[in-house]
């Protein structure tokens, strides 16, 4: 069973990306997505969050904004906006963000490996997510929002990729957030050959974003019958990946004062008061804006002694939950509980304050990111995270390649 396959993306003619080029779907709210789209009729915001062109009180489930999707993508086509290539390609798919540069390669990985877990899984899917990636990958025949992949070590394979990309690119595209987006072509036998086997000698690899795409793209492949099939995928060496936090508001104090919040915290941390937004540098430390001010936590040792030795156990999200959101808040779930919410770190610190300082929550909480070996743990030991514990920036970019289900 091989990890991965090349195959004919549908993907920008030549000189239309940065018409096409669109921030994920699950990023962007409707109404943000329909200020984005707004006057640019290519953008593949059209396909992924078709709602946007219908009218604003209509729910994005609807069977109305699929139908939409498709007639959008067969449009695109038609006028020759998206084209799809003539034979089964590799693609590299350069990332630059902020000085930081991470490669990676799209192709299609065997839907029967993630069945095995060959490639690896690390969060719970919701069936709503899920029922309407489904429904999306029905309506417009494609997967069209490829699954973020991360592959251990593996110097051989970074070399095929670097070498691969040695020339000019067929794409060189910044987008309006500062991310550089670049794609070359692999077509030469060889090579494919080559890409395949190192790729295929891999112990496995793991699902870093994208886990209701590969779930609804399983689904699919029963609902076809036949062969198992594949879903789209970019693979990325785990080094070059960037995670930042997942952090957590609250929306009242439990019945608490914010002195005597403060004085159950120093039960398992130390509180020190910061004049600066806190950034936390280690699994332990936390930063908390309460009351127009910001506090850094630092696990207590005897605290920390006390935390599991498992990879779950040991993650900053799950310390949080373990010390403070559970037994001082009293949110046993945090995937029912309407107390709180997540804010993605990509949104900084003054996201935060803004939430606080607004009075729509009460208490907002800066984790230390995820780290790659911890999530690679994680699924590893065939465990899941706790809702919410990665963000992956920069994100891949929706409409630089499609997979067409022929």
């Amino acid at each position: 069973m091989s990890l991965i396959k090349p195959f004919r993306a549908l993907r920008p003619a030549p000189g239309r990306a940065a018409e096409i080029l669109a921030p994920p779907y699950d990023v962007l709210s409707s109404a943000e997505a329909r200020a984005r789209a707004n006057g640019k009729p290519w953008s593949f915001l059209h396909v992924s969050k078709a709602e946007i062109d219908l009218d604003p009180s209509i729910d994005s489930y609807d069977r109305a904004v699929y139908a939409k999707a498709a007639e959008n993508l067969r449009h695109m086509i038609a006028a020759g906006v998206l084209e799809r290539d003539d034979q089964p390609r590799y693609y590299i798919y350069r990332l630059t963000w902020h000085g930081r540069v991470q490669t990676g390669l799209a192709a299609l990985a065997s839907i029967e490996a993630y069945a095995g877990n060959r490639i690896r899984k690390h969060e719970f899917t919701t069936p709503a997510k899920e029922d309407d990636r489904v429904r999306q990958i029905e309506s417009v025949n494609a997967q069209t929002g490829p699954v973020m992949l991360a592959y251990p070590t593996a110097p051989q394979l970074d070399a095929l990729l670097a070498r691969a990309a040695a020339g000019k690119p067929a794409v060189d595209v910044t987008a309006d957030d500062g991310v550089r987006h670049e794609l070359w072509i692999i077509d030469d036998v060889a090579t494919i050959a080559a890409i395949t086997r190192t790729v295929d000698a891999l112990p496995a690899l793991y699902i870093a974003d994208g886990h209701h795409r590969s779930a609804a793209a399983l689904r699919e492949a029963q609902l076809r019958g036949g062969a198992p099939g594949h879903f789209l995928a970019v693979l990325f060496p785990q080094a070059e990946m960037t995670i930042l936090a997942y952090n957590r508001v609250l929306r009242d104090l439990h019945g608490l004062s914010p002195a005597e919040l403060l004085t159950k915290i120093r039960d398992r941390y130390t509180v020190k008061a910061s004049d600066q937004p806190v950034k936390p540098a280690a699994t332990g430390e936390i930063g908390m804006f309460l009351a127009g001010r910001w506090y850094r936590l630092t696990l207590r040792a005897e605290a920390a002694d006390a935390q599991p030795a498992d990879p779950v156990g040991r993650l900053p999200v799950t310390l949080l939950h373990r010390n403070i959101i559970e037994p001082i808040f009293g949110v046993s779930d945090p995937r029912t509980d309407p107390r709180i919410d997540f804010v993605g770190g990509g949104r900084g610190p003054e996201e935060l304050e803004r939430l606080v300082s607004s009075g729509e929550m009460a208490v907002a909480f800066a984790l230390y990111p995820t780290q790659m070996h911890d999530l690679m743990a994680v699924a590893d030991a065939g465990a899941i995270m706790p809702p919410k514990s990665t963000w992956f920036e920069p994100k891949l970019a929706d409409g630089m390649v499609s997979h067409v289900l022929d």
